[in-house]
């Protein structure tokens, strides 16, 4: 059973959930890869406004395809999460609350995490044309220059994630090895 989620995602929602829940999630999100999350640091330490609001908000790691036509995108399976490590605890503590991705987060990623309430989701890897499917609307709202890793506004419907990391820090990728290592058939 998968867990609904509506946008906006509230830290009051974020407290819900845990490593391992499945969820399925309906609203806007938003697009942001490295590049972009360097521009929107960069206008925060210069007290300027983002192109978005970030509280309340699920931003996926993504640089999807162009679309074919008569579809909203093309392929948009998720990026290497590490890479925006850097940027990730300050839009968490302006008010982001969700991110996907795939792959490990920093410490410094999840301390943030922690003290702020947010989540980072994992969504399946090599599957950008399925996910796609849930993408229902694609709208660039910054950074065009960008090409695939401009900000854009998405709408989605039932998109599946997984909740790899909780805001109490506890992490699928931890609880999965020491669980696989415990048991007698290895």
């Amino acid at each position: 059973m998968s867990v609904k989620i509506k946008t906006p995602f509230t830290r009051d929602d974020v407290k819900k959930l845990k490593a391992g829940d499945s969820c399925l999630i309906s609203g806007v999100i938003y697009t942001a890869r490295d590049a972009a999350h360097k521009r929107l640091c960069e206008l925060i330490a210069e007290n300027k406004p983002l192109p978005l609001d970030v509280k309340d908000s699920i931003i996926y790691f993504v640089g999807p395809t162009p679309a074919k036509p008569g579809e909203a995108i093309g392929s948009a399976g998720p990026t290497t999460s590490y890479r925006m490590d850097a940027y990730s605890p300050l839009l968490i503590e302006l008010g982001q609350t969700g991110m996907i991705g795939k792959g490990k987060r920093g410490v410094e990623v999840i301390e943030a995490m922690k003290k702020h309430g947010a989540v980072y989701f994992g969504a399946i890897g090599g599957c950008g044309a399925l996910l796609s499917k849930c993408i229902k609307k694609s709208e660039v709202i910054a950074y065009e220059d960008l090409g695939a890793e401009a900000i854009r506004r998405l709408e989605v419907e039932d998109f599946p994630v997984i909740v790899v990391i909780d805001s109490e820090g506890n992490n699928l990728y931890e609880i999965g090895k020491a669980n696989y290592l415990s048991t007698k058939f290895r």
